[in-house]
């Protein structure tokens, strides 16, 4: 039977090894990743593709989370009912009200001073 201190030594041993592959597999990705990039760039200018065909946002890759190209599209801006003076805006739906309005009615203003016509 092993003792405390050999089965330590063997997960030591293990994890370096474990390591030692995850770092060699990290290396392969990065080399297979960079011939990819090269056959998609080739295939891009034979074909004339576009940003636009592809469907690419602008953002470049990997910004934001990563989403499948038939993601649900955006929803649409609220529809905007006040304005403040200083050109703030708030679509008087629900949650919390937007600090220059509390501040305003606290104030003695009415949400009628900032409807927008």
């Amino acid at each position: 039977m092993a003792t405390l201190a050999e089965i330590t030594a063997q997960i030591q041993q293990r994890d370096q090894e474990i390591a030692e592959l995850r770092r060699q597999a990290e290396e392969l990705r990065s080399h297979e990743r960079a011939g990819v990039i090269e056959e998609l760039r080739k295939k891009i200018a034979e074909y004339g593709i576009t940003a636009a065909d592809l469907k690419l946002n602008g953002r470049g890759a990997g910004a934001g989370t990563k989403r499948s190209v038939s993601a649900a599209p955006a929803k649409a801006a609220a529809v905007v009912k006040y304005r403040s003076p200083t050109g703030e805006t708030w679509s008087g739906g629900r949650g919390r009200k937007p600090r220059w309005v509390t501040e305003a009615l606290a104030a003695g203003k009415s949400l009628e001073e900032f409807e927008v016509k």
